[in-house]
């Protein structure tokens, strides 16, 4: 094995799918593109990373709300333009052409063009560690989408669509929580 820099380590712990987060401050929604998630347990309560620097972080922290939308392999650019750009001067949704669809339970709005969306309410800010804690509220999932491969961020700028999957889930299934 060769040495690599410590800065650069977390490249090899790829957390999850890159999705985008829509929000509603309370004029209009807007998008951020995050590619730190993490599911905390098997109950509907997910977590990601942002902060203050993040256009979006002030509709969280006011309205307590969003919607976690996760996008296929074919809107790989359009998540690099949504990151790449500030919803502070941009509608984010019309850039991109994406679609607002109203959502049951918040209100942040769905993105129709992803895979699955997630509403879900901020259960708690863990702000020295720029982390947000969200309970799942309601989930959608479109099986019709042609393109179903979920993106990865690597950390450098470089993304990887999932693969072949194997599917071990009746050896499993009996290892499992109760619901799951």
């Amino acid at each position: 094995m060769k040495r690599m820099k410590i800065g650069k380590a977390f490249t090899l712990l790829e957390p999850g799918p890159v999705v985008l987060v829509s929000t509603y401050d309370g004029e209009r929604p807007n998008l951020m593109t995050l590619s730190w998630t993490l599911v905390v347990d098997f109950t509907p309560r997910f977590a990601f990373t942002t902060g203050p620097w993040n256009f979006s972080y002030t509709a969280l922290e006011s309205t307590r709300e969003c919607v976690i939308a996760i996008p296929g392999a074919d809107l790989l650019d359009t998540l690099v333009g949504i990151g790449t750009c500030s919803g502070a001067d941009t509608d984010k949704f019309a850039r991109f052409g994406l679609t607002a669809v109203p959502a049951r339970h918040v209100r942040a709005p769905l993105v129709g063009e992803c895979l699955a969306n997630i509403e879900c309410r901020v259960v708690d800010i863990v702000e020295a560690h720029n982390i947000v804690v969200l309970e799942g509220v309601a989930a959608y999932v479109d099986d019709a989408r042609p393109e179903q491969r979920r993106l990865h961020a690597v950390g450098d700028g470089t993304f990887v669509a999932d693969g072949e999957v194997f599917d071990r889930s009746e050896a499993m299934r009996s290892k499992l929580p109760a619901g799951v």
